[in-house]
């Protein structure tokens, strides 16, 4: 059976393209031109990746994805027109996996559906591991094979991205991430000059929800000029 892929945006020259675009590459595309139709295809279809317009007629793009985060972990991807870091910082924070600009590449869209698509069917085929991988930091806990994470034993929520950036440092903490290198290893696929700005922002949300003090950091450090790397004096 193949992938099902919703397509969430009220203009139909849009929508209509990028159905062209999924459908091309073998996937079930759905449409919605509304956050009303959305969310009803979202509860009826159980759709497999959904791409989000953060502009609607009838509700914000975030305050959907918000409802959608209740009870679907499919990849949502944010197409906008804005390129204000801050609205794409609220759009990865409240649960988005990814964030594209408008106008944006048709191969390149692509590219971040299938990356998106195959990290889900790797983390869902993962066979279970009877000796759950935990590891225990001052202050922080984290189940490598339950995806849980725990601050002062109080579990907070990751996305998957969120949780996979975070596991990346983690097991291997000595090492100097680029970020660059954190996103073609995270989202599978190259990257470009815009893509470093997402793993800015997906490193400073993490910080948000993990450490005590955000703007000085526990956990993961910033290595001046160079990128990014976990304490490993934590370990």
């Amino acid at each position: 059976m193949s992938k099902k892929i919703l397509i969430v945006d009220d203009e139909k020259v849009i929508n209509n393209l990028i159905r062209s675009y999924v459908e091309k590459q073998g996937y079930t595309a759905l449409s919605a031109f509304s956050a009303k139709e959305a969310l009803e295809i979202v509860k009826r279809e159980d759709p497999d990746l959904i791409i989000l317009d953060i502009m609607l007629p009838d509700m914000n793009g975030v305050d959907v994805c918000l409802e959608i985060r209740k009870n679907n972990e499919a990849p949502i991807l944010f197409l906008s027109c804005k390129t204000e870091e801050v609205t794409k910082i609220v759009a990865l924070s409240v649960g988005g996996d990814d964030y594209i600009t408008k106008p944006f590449l048709p191969g390149e869209l692509v590219a971040r559906i299938k990356a998106h698509l195959r990290r889900r069917n790797s983390i869902e085929n993962k066979s279970v591991d009877t000796d759950e991988k935990i590891f225990e930091f001052s202050g922080l806990t984290v189940n490598a094979q339950t995806r849980e994470v725990l601050v002062n034993e109080t579990p907070v929520s990751l996305t998957a991205k969120e949780f996979d950036v975070l596991m990346l440092l983690i097991n291997s903490p000595k090492r100097i991430f680029s970020a660059e290198q954190i996103f073609e290893q995270v989202w599978k696929t190259s990257a470009t000059a815009s893509d470093s700005r997402t793993v800015m922002v997906y490193i400073s949300t993490i910080r948000k929800k993990i450490e005590r003090s955000p703007n000085s950091p526990k956990y993961i450090l910033n290595i001046r000029r160079v990128g990014y790397k976990f304490n490993h004096h934590l370990l």
